[in-house]
Formats: C-alpha cells, structure tokens, sequence
C-alpha cells in the first residue's frame, strides 16, 4: 500500500532540524505539505489589537515564501492557503488519500483547540503523528517531571546543564522526483490578509526579512564572519544598530531557526574560535527560553490569567488614556517612549527596551499586565507566545522574579543609554 504523509506546518517552518518532515519522509511514499494562513490570527483580540499586525505578518509571508522554495528543492510541495487548518487539511487527507498527518506539538490553549479541530475533521484510519520540536532541552530529556519544574530559573538551568544533554540535528534527506506534485497555491501579500503594506524604517535594529536561510545567514555573520558572538554578553544591552544582540529571536519564534541548530554552531563555534563568558551566554539565554516553555507546560492556561501563576489578587487598571498614552510614546518618562515609538515604528525592541517598558506598565502605571502582553503579541516580530507572556508575568509580580523587583527607569536610562544616543534617535519621531 502506498503511503502518502501530510506535514502540517505551524511555528516550526524549517527544512532543518525537523522532525516532523524528518518521520514523514522516511515513513511515507509521497509527502506533502500545508501551512495556513489562519484568517483567527488576523482578528482583532479582546482588547482591540490585530493578533498578527503588518511587521509580524509581513515576517512570516518571507518565511513562508523562502520555506515553499526550500521544500520544492526537497521535490516537497508545500501548499498555502488562507483558511482554516481543520478545513484546508481535511480537503488535501480527501483528495490526495494521505494516510499520515504530522505537525509540531503545541500546549497553549488556543494552538491546542485548533489541533483538535484538525483531528476531529480527519477519518479514523489516519494515522496522527504530533512531536515536540522547539525546545533545546527535548521534555523527554529533562531531569524531572513537568509538574515539578522549578519557580525559579537557575534551578531549572543548573539541572538541565548538569543531567541532560541537547540531541543531534534532524536531517531530511531528498524526496525521490515522483513526489513532486505541481501546486498553483501562492503566499499571500499583507493586502491578502486584510493588513496594510509599509516601508520599513531606515532607524531599525532589525532590517531583517524572514526565512530559514535569511536566519541561517545571519548565524553565520553573526559568529563567524564578524565573530560578534565573542563579545555578546558585553554588548547584549545595547539599544542602537544590528549586533549589540545576535537578533535570532524572531526566526527562533517562528520556528524558522531550531534552537538546537544555534546550541550546535556555538558549541563548535567554541571548540574552533573561543570558549568564552559570551559563547556560554548565548546558550544560557537558550536555557531562558526554554524555562518559559515548561513554565507554560507546568501552568497551562494560567499564564494568561490576570492573577498569573502566583495567584496574586493585585489591583489593575484599565485606564484607556494611560495604555494610550504608553503605546504612543507620550508618558513622562523618555525612556519609555523611545522605546515604546522604536516598537510602533518597527515591530522592534531590545531586551533592555521591553523590561523597562512593561515593568512601566505594570508596576509604575499598574495597568493589566495581559493588555501590554496583547499589545506586544500584534507589534513584535518575534513574538513567542511563551517567552512572551513568561516576561510580562515575571516583570509584573505574578510569574517566576523571586525578587519581585520594579524597575528604576531614570536609573536604567541613565545606564544603558547615558549618552541620550537611543533616545535622540527615536524621541523625533514627529519629524520622520
């Protein structure tokens, strides 16, 4: 009996390191693929925000154009749709008799209810295959229970470094020429999806486009052609121009980079070049990473609970004038506004940048923490649903901060941007 697989692509768009693609082609006679533009995550959320804005959106179409090509390379068809994955995978199961559907294993909440809408629209006999690939530690590797991962991240690190270790890298070999099925699906353009085109900002700290091999690219630039990997830890505050920070974020949030893939460049990167302070740093913030997906593994739906993971019954506000304000750059506090008009203008921040601005938001202004958290889903290009919503309950005094600490933003103004240079840059948005 011929096999046909299906790999459904969701964050996980690569050609390397996946395992998705990697078990449908050595399980299957014939494999293709899909990946849906879900009109849900174009819909304004609860709180008004489009859920994907333009510079996020306009990310993903580069990737998912690049992945289409890279998978044709593989004589792989990746077929593109704006739909709904339960309608679009039920249709292709149908008509090409595919007899295997693989896809990333997702836990939050609403990635889950969209699996199993999948599932239920599939007949029976289909054989459905979900596997976790966007961790560096695999959960099968880690040294303890989902249930007792620890509150605070140096435990959780200290285990992991000590008892696990990060597997190999996946490799898909060639599909043979008779797989290749001709497809006359196209990507869609940001109009496609009900969003407006732009022109990307000449002050960007991420002039980036999306893709696997653009991500690819800029690992390669960024250990071995400058060797900027050598000093990241210095540098890795920074506020102004490309390579204060390695930037991989955003091709790591939509699974177009495997952290796996960095973990094994910096290891060699070290063996060859330097074994430094920096080259270690870079796969600690791997680790950080990870934490707040087995965070979100341990609490479910909680992280998205106002009260958080601590239960903490905190008064917030939702006073329009004072988000209004926060988003446009208007509050008393430069600092805070370069940064929040830096995000408006580019879909870009610093690591330093959002610290400051949702501890602002939070802890100075005490506004619902879930509205900035909205606010950054639909702005940032790196968006990742874990890492994301794990920094606004850990700087809002609800997540994993032991130290429950507000942050002093003159204080850290006057320390990483002491020469006004960041904020020179974006506090004269109104002459652009």
């Amino acid at each position: 009996m011929t096999k046909t697989g299906l790999v459904w692509f969701r964050n996980d768009l690569r050609i390397h390191d996946q395992i998705s693609l990697v078990k449908a082609a050595k399980e299957n006679s014939f494999v293709m693929a899909v990946y849906c533009f879900d009109p849900r995550h174009f819909e304004k959320d609860r709180f008004g925000f489009v859920k994907t804005g333009n510079y996020r959106a306009q990310f993903l179409i580069e990737t998912v154009n690049d992945l289409q090509d890279l998978l044709n390379a593989l004589n792989i068809p990746l077929f593109v749709h704006i739909e709904k994955p339960e309608k679009t995978i039920a249709d292709y199961v149908k008509i090409h008799k595919v007899t295997s559907v693989y896809s990333q294993k997702e836990w939050t909440s609403e990635e889950v209810r969209v699996a199993e809408n999948v599932q239920k629209e599939l007949p029976s006999e289909v054989h459905w295959v979900e596997s976790y690939d966007q961790f560096l530690y695999h959960p099968e590797d880690i040294p303890m229970a989902i249930d007792n991962i620890p509150q605070v991240f140096t435990a959780f690190r200290k285990k992991c470094e000590k008892y696990a270790s990060i597997r190999k890298l996946e490799t898909i070999a060639k599909m043979p020429e008779k797989n290749r099925i001709p497809h006359l699906t196209k990507v869609p353009t940001l109009q496609d999806l009900g969003l407006s085109s732009f022109e990307q900002d000449a002050r960007t700290a991420f002039p980036f486009t999306g893709g696997e091999t653009a991500g690819l690219q800029r690992l390669q630039d960024y250990a071995w052609n400058t060797k900027k990997l050598s000093y990241y830890k210095k540098t890795r505050n920074g506020l102004v121009g490309t390579d204060y920070s390695s930037k991989f974020s955003a091709w790591l949030a939509n699974g177009s980079l495997s952290p796996r893939k960095i973990y094994h460049e910096v290891k060699k990167y070290e063996s060859e070049i330097i074994k430094n302070q920096s080259t270690y740093w870079m796969i600690f913030e791997l680790i950080w990473r990870d934490f707040f997906k087995y965070i979100s593994l341990k609490h479910g739906s909680n992280i998205f609970k106002l009260e958080g993971i601590l239960q903490q019954p905190y008064e917030w506000s939702q006073d329009a004038r004072f988000i209004q304000q926060w988003i446009d750059g208007e509050t008393a506090e430069p600092f805070v506004n370069a940064n929040m008009l830096e995000l408006k203008h580019t879909g870009w921040m610093s690591n330093r940048g959002r610290q400051n601005v949702a501890s602002y938001f939070a802890r100075t202004l005490q506004l619902d923490w879930r509205i900035g958290a909205a606010y950054f889903e639909s702005l940032l290009l790196d968006y990742d649903v874990h890492s994301n919503y794990g920094n606004w309950l850990y700087v809002s005094g609800v997540g994993n901060d032991p130290r429950n600490r507000t942050f002093n933003v003159q204080l850290q103004a006057e320390r990483y941007d002491g020469n006004n240079k960041f904020q020179n840059l974006w506090l004269q948005t109104s002459l652009f």
